[in-house]
């Protein structure tokens, strides 16, 4: 019996085992998602402190409010795919194309030019301020590096990866998939939130949640295309948004605390964030032939965030 088609991801002795093999096998990933971890964990750790001494700010409500807005769109588009019974490949690889523009954009003009405009301020020096955020986008390309290369998951066009997961039932790795896609974006808008800047964080979180609508329908079409059911697929795809409140509340603990993490945080959720959009969004649109409609739909999603950016900033 295959256990690909059985096995919950339960299974931890073999699991464990598949893990260990595999950190064997990429030893620097294994490092660098090691120190990005670290650093993670030690930024989660003061904030908690801050929690428990009863600093809660109006920064987090916004935070869990963007997180909110951006898990119902992922729910509004998960929804479309109930009376769809699939969609052109063009026009997904199009609308894909246009959430993988928004992304990059927002990367550029909500996290990376603020994180290096608090950056400066902060260290009255345009060198160093620079060198702030470019250390968060390293911490955030390690981080979503290890998570991608050591959780069992698995993309439409792609196929399965990560250690273990012939362990997993298929659909188990697709939920693991979304939520390696899903996790950076919330993690974006409560990052972009921390130092309460309506200008920063609104067309952000704007722009992730107009970007998971197309991204929620896609997710869910993928889901039934591997064989589940229509309304268990949209469920999923519904419950994947959650990870979007939550990376919210994340992200803007990692950056409230000390003084340097708001634009190492906004620099670590860029780096998360292209990371996404490089290794997964843009490849998936191009694997199908429809490269110049996705291109197309990428420039779209440009600027659109372009003109939110300019016009909520």
């Amino acid at each position: 019996m295959n256990p690909s088609q059985n096995t919950l991801p339960g299974d931890t002795t073999n699991w464990t085992a598949a893990l260990r093999e595999h950190i064997q096998l990429h030893p620097v990933t294994a490092g660098g998602f090691a120190l990005a971890f670290f650093v993670l964990l030690i930024l989660l750790v003061q904030n908690i402190t801050m929690l428990a001494m009863g600093k809660v700010s109006q920064e987090v409500y916004w935070a869990l409010l963007a997180g909110g807005a951006g898990f119902a769109a992922t729910a509004g588009g998960a929804l479309l795919a109930l009376p769809l019974k699939g969609m052109p490949q063009k026009i997904e690889d199009s609308l894909l194309g246009f959430a993988a523009g928004m992304m990059l954009a927002a990367s550029a003009f909500s996290l990376i030019l603020p994180g290096i405009a608090a950056g400066t301020e902060l260290f009255q020096s345009k060198f160093l301020g620079s060198g702030i955020v470019i250390i968060g986008l390293g911490l955030g390309t390690l981080l979503m590096m290890g998570l991608d290369q050591f959780t069992p998951h698995e993309h439409a066009a792609s196929g399965p990866c990560g250690p273990g997961y012939e362990l997993c039932q298929r659909s188990w790795l697709f939920v693991f998939a979304i939520a390696l896609h899903n996790l950076p974006e919330g993690m974006a808008m409560g990052v972009s939130f921390a130092q309460g800047d309506m200008a920063v964080g609104l067309p952000l979180s704007t722009a992730i949640a107009i970007q998971d609508i197309p991204e929620g329908l896609a997710v869910a079409l993928a889901l039934r295309g591997s064989g589940m059911k229509p309304i268990y697929a949209v469920l999923v795809a519904i419950a994947s948004g959650l990870l979007e409140p939550v990376g919210a509340l994340l992200g803007v603990g990692l950056s409230s605390g000390m003084a340097f993490a708001y634009p190492l945080g906004l620099g670590l959720a860029a780096g998360a964030m292209l990371f996404v959009v490089s290794h997964e969004v843009i490849p998936e649109t191009h694997r199908n032939g429809h490269q110049t409609p996705a291109t197309i739909g990428l420039m779209g999603g440009f600027a659109l965030m372009l003109l939110l950016d300019t016009s909520l900033g």
